[in-house]
């Protein structure tokens, strides 16, 4: 064994994905340690825990997870439940955390400034996949390691609101008026949004939980308005596949707002792109382009639902071959392009696709997809798995990748090339068994939803998948 085998492994980021690489170390009985940001496991979920997820438990749970928290008594969730954001902390990963086994190694509050090679700078190549990596956190304190996994994700580091992916003249000014993802419209902001007009942005799930707490709001709060903006000339996209979809909530979630649209609760608004934000008179005026022509529309708020990107200068002095589009791999970055197949397939993928030229580094989670919003946690999982199986040279194991991803009854990413107009796909379509996946950026339940041609609420196995 080499002085570089004895380090640990360093994982960044104590969510969902980076637990499950802390107990696929533990089973390879590989050294260790997570480092996490926040002050407790999950610290990005806690931030959207009034959202309800809806791909349900079976998807959200990590296999070497399970089995530690299996051995030590845990009582495990209805695999058909749907889990609120709070849900997953409370009930899995805070438990998982405190697990006698992975507590000792979890370090909260150690935020990682920089990730290099020990002695090594980007440029220098003699000797260098035998040094170890260098971690700074910005406090100061140094840590060195044999590999590291980046699971860190990408919350904290939304979209602009800007158009061209650049701010919109005046965003920075106008931030007192602008609210990134998810906000608790029904719950502790409610007093932001009721009896006041609000803009959304974006044509993303994400987008969608949002439309449907503020037509909720808009029910019991006189004043309330709601306008929905997107840059596509047809929402199809957002609708989704309805009935053909395999996770119920995920279609009930399009097929409602689609209700509201309809029914003129939403005001809808098409190719839509925002140029400037300018406060007037304790509101704010949008100024949008629509081909050669501009307009304004002026209200209270703006929630920019317009997806996250992921930071990757704390590894600027590593080796990455990253994607000039998606900031993912260049081996993963076309199975997962949404200008292709955002609706299509995410086929399985693990230890190869994720590799950079940096031996050793390995993002991934929300942060290995770049830019893409097509990442279900169950993803995260396998990645997870395939690359502690590859630190620990069990390559087999590694590449033995297996991925099963529920449908969603869409089959293209291009309204344009939709056979009705009415969906996208058409009845001659065939479905690939994989379908686009979910998670905090593609997709969740911000309130309970109506299933299409009932007035019922939905529910599930467990009788209540939306309830508080």
């Amino acid at each position: 064994m080499s002085d570089l085998d004895q380090l640990p492994v360093a994982v960044i980021g104590a969510g969902p994905v980076g637990l499950a690489a802390a107990a696929h170390l533990h089973e390879r009985a590989l050294p260790y340690i997570v480092l996490e940001a926040g002050d407790g496991a999950g610290a990005a979920v806690r931030q959207w825990a009034h959202v309800r997820v809806f791909s349900p438990w079976r998807y959200n749970i990590d296999s070497a997870a399970r089995r530690l928290l299996d051995e030590a008594g845990w009582v495990a969730p209805d695999p058909d439940a749907l889990p609120t954001g709070a849900d997953l902390v409370e009930n899995y990963l805070q438990p998982l955390a405190n697990l006698p086994r992975l507590k000792p190694h979890l370090r909260y509050g150690a935020r990682v400034a920089a990730i290099s090679r020990l002695g090594y700078d980007r440029l220098r190549t003699t000797g260098r996949e035998s040094a170890p990596f260098l971690l700074r956190l910005t406090d100061g304190r140094e840590i060195l390691a044999r590999a590291v996994i980046d699971a860190s994700g990408t919350w904290g580091n939304p979209n602009v609101l800007g158009a061209s992916g650049l701010p919109a003249l005046g965003e920075t000014e106008a931030a007192a008026h602008l609210e990134h993802a998810l906000p608790d419209i029904l719950g502790t902001d409610r007093a932001r949004f009721a009896g006041r007009h609000t803009l959304v942005v974006g044509a993303g799930h994400s987008a969608a939980n949002t439309l449907l707490s503020l037509a909720e709001l808009a029910a019991t709060a006189p004043g309330t308005e709601v306008t929905w903006a997107i840059r596509a000339p047809s929402p199809t996209r957002t609708y989704g596949g309805g009935d053909a979809d395999a996770l119920p909530a995920r279609g009930a979630l399009g097929s409602r707002l689609r209700s509201h649209v309809d029914a003129g609760r939403i005001r809808l608004l098409t190719g839509f792109s925002v140029h400037a934000i300018t406060p007037a008179d304790g509101r704010v005026a949008v100024t949008v382009r629509r081909g050669d022509a501009r307009e304004q529309v002026t209200v209270d708020r703006i929630v920019a639902a317009t997806g996250f990107r992921p930071d990757h200068t704390i590894a600027a002095e590593l080796r990455l071959d990253l994607d000039p589009i998606m900031g993912a791999t260049r081996a993963l970055a076309p199975l997962i392009d949404p200008n292709e197949h955002s609706c299509g397939t995410v086929p399985p993928h693990g230890v190869d696709e994720l590799a950079h030229p940096e031996p050793g580094y390995y993002a991934v989670g929300m942060k290995s997809y770049g830019r893409a919003p097509t990442f279900l946690m169950a993803t995260g999982y396998e990645q997870a798995r395939s690359v502690v199986a590859a630190i620990a040279g069990d390559w087999q194991a590694a590449r033995d990748v297996r991925l099963e991803l529920p449908e969603t009854g869409v089959c293209r990413s291009d309204p344009a090339e939709s056979v009705t107009g009415d969906d996208c796909c058409g009845p001659a379509v065939e479905s690939t068994g994989k379908g686009l996946a979910t998670g905090i950026s593609g997709g969740l339940l911000a309130v309970p939803l109506d299933l299409v041609g009932t007035d019922e609420p939905a529910t599930d196995r467990a009788g209540g998948c939306c309830g508080g």
